[in-house]
């Protein structure tokens, strides 16, 4: 049974926010959804508790990895999205906390086989 926890997303491009939503929506999680690094912001400032975040590192940059340790600091477990596979995001992601990291495209049920187990912690 899906967690009641806020899972919120985090991608520049707004139709991948979009699909995010709907897959994640249709398991019974509720979203959020941020397309900048200012909305990200508002979120881990703000006073809604997240759950668990997805971050797709496409059209961010280095500053992305800040985001990433206040999440860390703040124990909301993450994962990374990454645009191909790359030993150096997988080194990055892992130093900055990330919970795993996933290479896009991917699919609907490896996305909730991921989700799933974050918000069980």
């Amino acid at each position: 049974m899906p967690s009641t926890a806020l899972i919120l997303t985090v991608d520049t491009n707004r139709r991948n926010l979009e699909l995010l939503g709907q897959h994640l929506g249709q398991a019974g999680y509720e979203t959020r959804a941020a397309s900048s690094l200012d909305e990200f912001d508002r979120f881990i400032d703000s006073l809604e508790t997240i759950g668990a975040a997805l971050i797709d590192l496409s059209g961010f940059d280095q500053r992305i990895w800040d985001r990433c340790d206040r999440l860390r600091s703040a124990r909301v477990p993450f994962i990374v999205v990454a645009p191909q596979r790359s030993p150096s995001i997988q080194r990055e992601g892992m130093r900055r906390g990330a919970s795993g990291v996933l290479v896009k495209p991917l699919g609907a049920q490896e996305l909730l086989d991921f989700v799933r187990p974050l918000l069980a912690r």
